[in-house]
Formats: C-alpha cells, structure tokens, sequence
C-alpha cells in the first residue's frame, strides 16, 4: 500500500471513529448497533461499514465503550472522550493540550497531532486513563488556526522550493509551487502564508507574501521577531495619510471647554532618551497649606475618534512594541510624538485626575475631567534625582540632557522634594497594606550606529522613579475606584492581578525551609507580607536568585478585565490603565469611558468591553514575547565577541535536556545541555528544581552560581549554548 492511501485510509478511520462516540455521547443513556450508528453517520459503502463494524469491535476489547447486549453498544458511564483544548507543542515535537476546567493537560505525541500546529484550538480525543498514568490522546481536527503565516528560510529545489520555519515548535516544512514563490531566492529569510494541507501529502501548501531579508542581518532578524508575532513594523498608507491629515492646532473653543491649567507649575519626568512624554506632573500650594497635585495625560481620544481607519489600526495593535533598538508605536508618529507629546513650552490636550494631598498624603478631594496645559520643563530621571539627592537646583553637565550646567528654579525643586516626601509616603502605605515589592533590573544595551550591542547596563529605579510611579498608581487607582462605586454598577475597564498560585506557593515554602525562611499562609495579608520579608531578608544571600525566581513564577498575570476581582501585586480593590494611551489601547477605552460616564451616560454592554479586554491582554502578551525575543538577540549578539572567556553565572531555569545559566555582568542567558555534561548521568529532578547526578549525587540546582563559557552561538534561530566548567566556590 502507498504511503498516500494508507495516510487517506487512517484518516478514514479516524472520521469512524469520531463517528461511534458521536453518536453513542449524544444519547448516553441508549445502546445503539452497528447498522443504526452507520445510518446516523451516513455511512452506505461496504468497506466503511466493515470498518465500522471493527472499531466497535476494538474499542470494546479497549474498554473504549461496553456492548450492554449482543451487538448493541453504549457509552460508558461518566466518561467523555472528546473535548475542546488548544495546543502546546514541546521542543521534542510531542503536545499537550491545555482543556479548560482539567486539572491535567492531554498529552498527544507527535504521530497523533494531526496538521495541528502550536496554540491552535483542537478537539482531542482522550483514552481512558490507566493507573497511575498520564491522560493521553490524539486530536481528531483542527478547530481554530492559532496563525497561518510563519517565518522561515527558502530552500529552493529545481522546480520548487521548501520554507523551513524559524520556530523551533513548527514541525513541519511548507512546500512552495514555483509560481507562489515571489521573487525568493535560496537561503532568503521570507514570510509564508499557509494555504492548504491536503490528505496523504507530507507537507502543507503555502505561498511566500514578503521577503525580509538575508538571516543574520539585524534588520532581517528585528523584522523577523516582529513577523513571528504578527506584529507590523510600518503603518498602512491609508492610515498614515489619515493620521497626517488630522487637525492638531489647538482651538479657543475647545480650550473654552476644558479646565485652563496652563499657568500652573507643570513639568515632566521621563527617560532621558525618550520621544514621547505621555504623562505630566503640576504642582500648586494651596491657601489652606495642602497641596493641589495634577496628573495629566495626553488627552489621545480627542483625536483618535472610533469608527475611523486610525482607531481601527491602533485597536488591532494595542500596544507599542519596544525593541532594544527600536519602538514600534501603536500611534503614528503625527500623533505619539508630536500632537499627544506634553512637550514643554507648548498648549496641549489633557486628560487630568487632580488630587489635594494634606501634608500625610491624605486625599481631601480630587477631580477628573479634560483640561488644557502647558508644561514649564522636561526633566530626564537622572536630572530628577540629582534634584532629590542634592536638595539643589544646580544640575551639573554630566546629570544633565541638555549638553550643558543649567539652574532650576526653586519652585521646580520643592515641587519635586515635595512630590518625592509624598510619594514616599503613599509607596510606605501601599507596602504596609500587602503590595508586593520585587525590585526589578532591567537590562539595555550601549548600541553603535550600526545598531551592535557595545556594552551592555542595568536600569533600576531610584526615587525619581519611584515619584513617577506613585502618582501614576494614584491617579490609575482612583479613577478605577470612581467608576466602580458607582450605583447602579457601570461596565469598566479594570487591570486586574489574581492572586497568587497556592501550589506553587507551597513549592517555595518546602524550598526555602531548607534556608531557615518560611511563609504565612494565615491570610492574603498574611502571604504578601511575609513575601516582602522574605524577598528582603534573602538580599546578598547564596539563595537570593533561587527565591526570587520562584517568588515570581508564583505570581499570576496581571489582565484587562471588565469583571473587577482586584489587583493583588499592588494591594488595589480598584486599578485600571489611565496613563499611558499613546503606548497602551485599554487606556484610551477608559478615557472614552470616564468621559462618557462624567457626562452623565448610561452603562455600555459588558461583553462588547470583555471581548476588546481580551484582545488588549493578548496582544500585550505577544509584544512581551517580541521584547524578550529582540533581548535574546541581541544577547547573542554581544556574546558572540566574548567566546574565550570564563563567566560566573546563576541556573536560572532547569528542564529535562538542560540548565540555563544566566550571567551575572550581563544577563545574558543560554543553556548548558545535559548531554554536554561530562563525568556522570544527570537526571531532572522536577520537585527540587535540579539536575542530579545518578553515581555522584552531584547537584546543579535553580539558583547555584556556577562558572560557564560560550560553547556557540545561532543568531538565526536565537540559540547561546554555553559549556559548563564547574560550580562557583
């Protein structure tokens, strides 16, 4: 038999199959024979109804389903075999799926996933479980595709080619007719669309829409991270030429409609090497000596109107992509850097929540609405912190953005010493009422104007940060807080964090007994605080990077909701985004939200909000992943240039093929592969988090310091394999 029939005539048997528990789960409580089961299935051919006439036979010998009378056979009692799930394919080509409301995925092997590809949504059928073992299935179709375009590298044959995918997950080549190839060459970095997989043919069908380049090139690789998530790197032309054709000039009449704030002190703090500035601060001391603080926000919805070809393009976005060399904007430029900019010395557009703060950081009234401002300065955080460190208006030249020793006036200094007393305050509250506290380190990179990593640093927040953060989290928790109360209930959008896994806070308990550390499970306040002073007292211990990377993995995530459950991380009953809509769509959604609710509207259909919820969350998930992507790059980039030396790096991740080992000069991660490893065994050890040496016991464990040097490199496939020489000491 031919490999095509056979391939045609399992697929048969499959759609049989399917059939018979079809039909025996629709009726549970009836027995039905082979000849009324082919007649519910439309089964008429001879062959098809021997092969019928044998499953039933097999899958009762299976104790698949029971023959309660001669030839009559029903489904057994309380099993389903068919369910819903979507897909996770491993590095080794097996799946398992993910079926909402199971406490097990399924696992499917390779040879059962049938064209199913990576987050694609499946039915699965489920054999009955066996002791002790693990659910297992095959899928039966495919529901949903999760994608049908993929980036690969062309193979081209005489008459045809292959595209062999990026994606270490997509087991399979696509196969390229001459005429879908699109002017490809060998060897280029293209997109392929999917377009069709026929039975009986090895390979899908596809067609190559865009040549991105030559692999290893940095554009070609940068464009390629974007393109795997199906994230854009330019604008359509209709909607650059929408956006450029908007009317930015700021008007009296709008200007009559608004709170006129443009004589107060105001002035924002942002990156010094930022292009947009978002979010605004001003400052006013009152007659009563309380202080009249307003946090202002590009005011993005006067402009982006719905229903229009811009609105549209930046829903499907939904955020900005921030590259290590590069931002892809949800807004066009007309908008995100100049109409919407808080730019100093220039009248803008602003969404504002504006509080009076007594001397303790007591709210006594606040307000939301638009308003109209004009900022005095645009301050870096370096500059910002000089400020608070120094009590000093004096910015030297090396703090300072503007090539040059300037004076601050002292209205700016105690505005900002005032707002960073204040802040303080609220940080010390929000920390006492159970907030969560990990100090992150961001990692950047020190490019050349060829775009090469010549150095890399850390970014860490420090008080000017902080300031920042905590009237953003003010103003964001407020807002949310003035729709939620409100009677009768109205739909919003809310930022809502879960709290954290049980289990694998049980997990880190067991770990961290070993260190003489422990939680208190007592209460929700009980854990976070006893989180806090866990994270606080491992500080510069040897089991610090162990704890934090577990504390994190505890930890859910943080999504757009309209169903408010809270935000745990900040100990919030009411959050939301307020402050960031050039960069974020779910903060526009509540700005259109706030103003249509202060002008007395009633509330809108919660699905409608819940569906764009949904979309905001997994579109920020996807730019996350491209992040990540475009850092491991260019990580692998910079290790490329440092292959002969020796780097004293911490486990930061243990599978069952290897250990990964973060450096710690440069964060950099790779892996050491468990067949690398010379003089014994090793094997995985889930419960410890280790790999474990089957002769010498010998123990490489999540957050071991060990010493390591680059074993290779791939650029292409983003791959930084390391050779492991040993544990640190």
């Amino acid at each position: 038999m031919s490999k095509k029939n056979k391939k045609s005539r399992n697929h048969r048997k499959n759609e049989i199959t399917k059939g018979i528990f079809t039909v025996l789960e629709n009726e549970p409580s009836k027995s039905f024979n082979y000849k009324q089961i082919a007649a519910k299935i439309g089964i008429t051919d001879a062959h098809d109804r021997n092969t019928l006439i044998q499953r039933l036979a097999q899958l009762k010998e299976k104790k698949r389903i029971r023959e309660v009378a001669r030839g009559s056979y029903q489904v057994l009692e309380d099993v389903k075999t068919y369910h819903t799930g979507t897909v996770d394919v491993t590095g080794r080509g097996n799946a398992y799926i993910v079926v909402e409301g199971m406490d097990d995925d399924v696992f499917v092997p390779f040879n059962k996933l049938n064209k199913a590809f990576h987050k694609d949504v499946v039915e699965v059928y489920i054999y009955p479980r066996k002791k002790s073992k693990k659910l297992e299935g095959e899928i039966v179709r495919v529901l949903e595709r999760h994608k049908s375009t993929f980036v690969g590298v062309v193979d081209m044959q005489k008459t045809f080619a292959f595209v062999r995918p990026s994606d270490f997950r997509m087991y399979t080549d696509i196969f390229i007719t001459k005429e879908n190839l699109n002017g490809s060459k060998d060897g280029e970095k293209v997109i392929v669309e999917l377009l069709d997989w026929p039975d009986g043919v090895d390979s899908p069908y596809g067609k190559i829409t865009e040549i991105l380049g030559i692999p290893g090139e940095h554009n070609t690789e940068i464009h390629s991270i974007l393109a795997e998530y199906g994230l854009p790197y330019e604008f359509p032309i209709e909607v650059q030429r929408f956006a450029d054709g908007l009317d930015t000039t700021i008007k009296k009449e709008e200007i009559a409609k608004r709170r006129d704030m443009r004589d107060v002190l105001t002035f924002t703090i942002d990156p010094k090497d930022a292009k947009d500035f978002d979010d605004a601060l001003s400052f006013t001391v009152l007659e009563n000596g309380n202080y009249e603080i307003g946090i202002h926000i590009a005011d993005v919805s006067h402009y982006l109107e719905v229903d229009t070809i811009l609105d549209d393009e930046a829903y499907d976005r939904a955020t900005s992509v921030y590259l290590v060399d590069r931002v892809v904007p949800m807004l066009p430029e007309v908008l995100s850097n100049n109409a919407c900019s808080l730019r100093p010395n220039e009248e803008k557009y602003t969404f504002s929540a504006i509080f009076e703060l007594d001397n303790t950081a007591v709210i006594k009234n606040q307000w939301f609405g638009r308003t109209v401002i004009n900022s005095n300065e645009r301050f870096a955080y370096e500059e910002a912190q000089h400020i608070i460190e120094s009590g000093s208006g004096h910015i030297p030249e090396h703090v300072s953005i503007r090539g040059k020793a300037y004076q601050v006036g002292e209205d700016v200094v105690k505005a900002t010493l005032t707002m960073d007393k204040l802040a303080r305050i609220m940080r010390k509250k929000r920390m006492k009422q159970g907030a969560i506290s990990f100090d992150k380190v961001e990692v950047r990179f020190n490019l050349n104007e060829n775009n090469e990593p010549i150095g890399v640093y850390f970014k860490e927040a420090k008080d000017a940060n902080k300031l920042i953060e905590e009237f953003m989290l003010l103003a964001n928790r407020k807002v949310a807080e003035f729709i939620g109360k409100q009677k009768p209930k109205k739909t919003f959008v809310y930022r809502v964090h879960d709290d954290p896994d049980e289990d694998k806070l049980i997990a880190l308990n067991g770990i961290i007994s070993r260190f003489g550390h422990k939680l208190n499970f007592k209460d929700k306040k009980s854990i976070s605080a006893s989180l806090n002073q866990l994270l606080e007292d491992v500080k510069g211990q040897k089991e610090q990077n162990l704890v934090d990377t577990l504390a994190i993995r505890s930890m859910s995530k943080a999504v757009y909701t309209v169903d408010n459950i809270g935000h745990y991380g900040l100990a919030f009953d009411y959050y939301t985004h307020f402050t960031s809509p050039i960069r974020r769509y779910p903060d526009v959604m509540v700005h259109r939200l706030l103003q249509h609710y202060l002008d007395g509207g009633n509330t809108v259909k919660a699905d409608i909000y819940e569906q764009k919820c949904k979309h905001s969350s997994d579109m920020e998930a996807l730019a996350a992943n491209a992040e990540r992507d475009s850092i491991k790059y260019m990580q692998i980039k910079f290790m490329e240039d440092h292959k002969d030396q020796e780097f004293l790096g911490v486990i930061s991740g243990v599978t069952e093929w290897g250990i990964y080992v973060e450096i710690i000069e440069n964060k950099c991660e790779g892996m050491v592969r468990i067949r690398d490893i010379k003089g014994d065994y090793y094997i995985f050890d889930e419960k410890q988090y280790a790999i474990i040496g089957e002769r010498t016991k010998k123990m490489y464990q999540l957050g071991d310091e060990v010493v390591v040097m680059v074993k290779s490199t791939d650029l292409i496939k983003r791959h930084l394999d390391f050779s492991l020489l040993g544990k640190n000491g």
